[in-house]
């Protein structure tokens, strides 16, 4: 069976993401979204366990939310944040699963003004 991972590196620090809520939801057939897991990266900026997996792993489109603002306002690097609303607030990476057998890693490497991903491995 396949499963769903994520990883989050800072790239203003060189350093995993710990403490981001991700929320990952599930786009249905009638257009809404449904939310199906939470959780908060680890040290390692991962979780614990795979966003997705078993029974619940399966084709369809999926969004992960991460929520950026909240983990660069807990930072102390006052050169990166100014006072105001944040550039990046919550970044939403919306992918497709097409091969309920594999293994569908989505990194997000993050800054303060600027996100990239890419399906890894």
């Amino acid at each position: 069976m396949g499963y769903l991972t994520t990883h989050i590196l800072d790239t203003t620090k060189g350093i995993a993401a710990a403490g981001v809520k991700i929320d990952l939801y599930q786009h249905t057939n009638n257009g809404q979204r449904q939310l199906i897991n939470s959780t908060i990266s680890n040290n390692d900026g991962r979780c614990d366990q795979p966003l997705l997996q078993a029974d619940s792993f399966s084709a369809g489109i999926y969004e992960l939310e991460f929520a950026i603002d909240e983990y660069f306002s807990d930072c102390s690097n006052e050169d990166t944040l100014k006072e105001g609303p944040s550039f990046l607030n919550t970044v939403i990476i919306r992918f497709g699963i097409s091969d309920e057998n594999a293994h569908y890693h989505v990194p997000l490497l993050v800054s303060p003004y600027s996100y990239s991903t890419y399906r890894g491995s």
